[in-house]
């Protein structure tokens, strides 16, 4: 059976662009445009609204929200309520949209800004815009603009400070996981080096060097194997760490170890959990002579401090993790920090720059993002999995935010295939991109599926 397409001004990328014009006139002659949108009333209560926005200013933007993914930032968020440092105080009289991993297209731009963006380009949001010192951020502190909304009215002050990001690439959902793909871009320039015989940092990975990514084959972990393969400064050696055999190999036939060396990278995974020493396996990969840069994935303390004893000579270790318990901590060598040089850094997200950096590659077609999407669903399943997120297994959760459609793991597209002909041509869709999510699932979802 072969579903009916939909004449939908969401149905593809191509046809945003054609529909833009469209659809212009019409906004500007509405005064009010009602939208959908999960906001924060108080602790643990997230609705999903629908609502008035008010007409634009002349420094403010009209937009349509396409894609959002959710991040662990949004529930804690929703758990913290106002003692969420990002939130207001008074959102149960004003409640804020949750959402900031975000892609859509442009509107309506005010007239301050007309010579800078234009009806129906496609964007990205740089959500830390830290604007006069304030920690207000789209996707915490906003009444108008949130990833997990139909319409929203983006700020001036998101243009003032650059975070209105142009995205050219192909379809939407690689625009909203840049903001994820530049914390890992972020944390590759953070990490640093000395210069022998000065105390001179240099910033970023040893070019050419040896680096071991640890319990590296989750979402993001497969984001940093590509990044670090596809890169303009990539490792000679990327030794790539976990314990679950079924993950690594997935991981593997994602990033090859000949897709590597065509870039002038040896890949290598090891499950550590089948050797009787991890530390002696590892270092043996670099003549036992340790790691220019380690990246540690998960927040564990035996993989801190295996990350630690396998750090060579002036070697950084980047806790890329964040832990939840803050009083969280795991033995370092500091005879190594004094005599050897190693030294630690953390990053917690990327800058403008990053996600600049992030926009470009996917536009370009140098990484791809859709590694990290497990789940995908509709505004009306955000509620939901932004309450549960932990409780969830797999990577991102991808949100299309004008269909209704209950949050599914791409593995159960087969199974639900069985019995919905949208999840059979979507399964079909997804096996053609080696079990990916892709641009092509994405313009046949959004045909397809039922509008919210």
């Amino acid at each position: 059976m072969t579903l009916p397409r939909r004449d939908l001004s969401i149905a593809s990328a191509l046809s945003y662009r054609e529909r833009a014009g469209n659809t212009k006139d019409e906004s500007k002659r509405d005064k009010n445009m009602k939208t959908k949108a999960v906001r924060i009333h108080g602790k643990n209560d997230i609705r999903l609204d629908e609502f008035e926005l008010p007409q634009i200013k002349d420094d403010e933007i009209l937009a349509q929200v396409i894609s959002d993914s959710i991040c662990m930032s949004s529930h804690k968020a929703a758990l913290q309520g106002t003692d969420h440092k990002r939130v207001p105080k008074d959102i149960d009289k004003n409640p804020t949209i949750i959402g900031h991993e975000f892609c859509g297209i442009i509107k309506t731009v005010g007239k301050k800004w007309q010579t800078q963006f234009k009806e129906g380009n496609k964007f990205s949001i740089q959500p830390a815009l830290n604007y006069q010192g304030s920690l207000n951020a789209p996707g915490y502190s906003y009444q108008y603009i949130g990833g997990s909304a139909t319409y929203i009215i983006i700020p001036n002050e998101v243009m003032e400070c650059g975070c209105l990001l142009a995205y050219n690439g192909p379809g939407f959902f690689p625009a909203s996981l840049s903001e994820p793909m530049s914390c890992i871009i972020g944390a590759f320039h953070a990490s640093y080096h000395t210069t022998g015989g000065s105390y001179i940092h240099k910033m970023g990975i040893v070019e050419g060097g040896t680096m071991a990514i640890l319990a590296g084959v989750g979402p993001m972990g497969l984001g940093a194997i590509d990044y670090a393969i596809h890169c303009d400064r990539k490792p000679r050696l990327l030794v790539v760490t976990d314990i679950d055999e079924d993950r690594i190999t997935r991981a593997a036939s994602i990033h090859t170890e000949a897709e590597a060396q065509k870039n002038g990278v040896r890949l290598m995974y090891v499950n550590t959990k089948t050797v009787d020493d991890p530390v002696a396996e590892l270092l043996k990969h670099t003549n036992n002579k340790g790691y220019d840069d380690v990246f540690v994935y998960a927040p564990v303390k035996p993989v801190i401090e295996t990350g630690d004893k396998i750090l060579g000579r002036d070697g950084c270790l980047n806790f890329f993790a964040g832990p939840t318990n803050p009083t969280f901590t795991a033995e370092f060598n500091f005879y190594n920090v004094h005599y050897a040089s190693t030294h630690i850094v953390g990053t917690s997200g990327g800058n403008t720059d990053d996600m600049k950096e992030a926009l470009a590659c996917m536009s370009a077609g140098e990484i791809d993002p859709s590694v990290m999407v497990t789940h995908i669903g509709g505004l009306n399943a955000v509620v939901d999995t932004t309450m549960r997120l932990p409780d969830i297994p797999g990577g991102k959760k991808l949100i299309y935010t004008n269909i209704k459609l209950d949050l599914i793991a791409i593995n159960d597209f087969v199974s639900t295939g069985a019995t919905d002909p949208m999840f059979k041509q979507l399964d079909k869709i997804t096996q053609q991109h080696n079990g990916l999510w892709s641009i092509d699932a994405e313009e046949y979802l959004l045909a397809h599926a039922p509008e919210l």
